[in-house]
């Protein structure tokens, strides 16, 4: 097969911070595939394939099916494509689909994701042991979301929130904080970025007791720090060593 699938992360939102890797793929690309306001970010003439968010497996055939025919096809995600990024969408639909799926020649470029970028913003939050949930129940039930946050808590874990609050989910941020403030102590710092990297972006630090859940969209990374975060200065970060 002469065809070639590259997932492309594209990074936070700035194009410095769109890796040399994804640019090359990008360029190389005779067909791009992906949700379209990611895809408005890419420059070029290359062939494009709109569709809406949530469209992901619908996305990920439509791009395995073209490199069957011979295409050089990139599918673009925002930030890394392995982190909540259409790579997994990709070798998922690979799995259930025509055994000639898998004989395609495909990569997963890397990208830097909205945690690190949000991390470096804030200072170094993450500089210990941390997790990433998502709050979206899509894909999952909310009782596994709530259990998984619970246990993260317990564990004294910096935990890193995706999918934090939308219009279709706009209680699940303040239930996770509710839930979170049985587990950790007030003055727990909490974290609210905005579009980094972006024109519009925005930052955000205070506290468990005080976190207001109206503050993030879908835009918005939010990182609740351990027992351990703390502030100097300006910046959040989290001691490399525990007490």
């Amino acid at each position: 097969m002469s065809g070639r699938l590259s997932v492309v992360g594209l990074g936070p939102g700035a194009d410095a911070l769109c890796v040399p890797a994804a640019t090359a793929a990008l360029a190389a690309a005779t067909d791009l595939v992906g949700y379209g306001p990611y895809l408005a970010r890419v420059a070029g003439g290359q062939t494009r394939h709109a569709s809406d968010n949530g469209d992901e497996l619908d996305r990920a055939r439509l791009a395995l099916a073209l490199a069957e025919s011979g295409r050089r096809v990139a599918v673009v995600s925002g930030g890394d494509a392995g982190v909540f990024g259409m790579a997994a969408a990709v070798f998922e639909a690979m799995e259930a689909g025509p055994e000639a799926w898998r004989a395609l020649d495909v990569e997963v470029v890397p990208g830097i994701s909205a945690m690190l970028a949000a991390a470096a913003r804030l200072g170094a939050p993450l500089g210990h042991d941390f997790c990433v949930l998502s709050l979206s129940d899509n894909l999952k039930p909310w009782d596994v979301v709530c259990r998984r946050l619970r246990l993260a808590a317990e564990a004294g874990l910096v935990i890193v929130l995706y999918n934090a609050r939308s219009r279709a989910r706009p209680d699940r941020l303040g239930e996770a904080f509710a839930l979170l403030a049985q587990v950790l102590p007030p003055a727990t710092r909490v974290a609210f970025a905005t579009a980094i990297s972006r024109p519009d972006e925005s930052v955000a630090v205070t506290t468990l007791d005080r976190a207001d859940p109206s503050l993030a969209d879908m835009r918005t990374l939010v990182i609740v720090g351990s027992a351990a975060t703390r502030l100097v200065g300006p910046f959040l970060y989290t001691p490399r060593s525990l007490p």
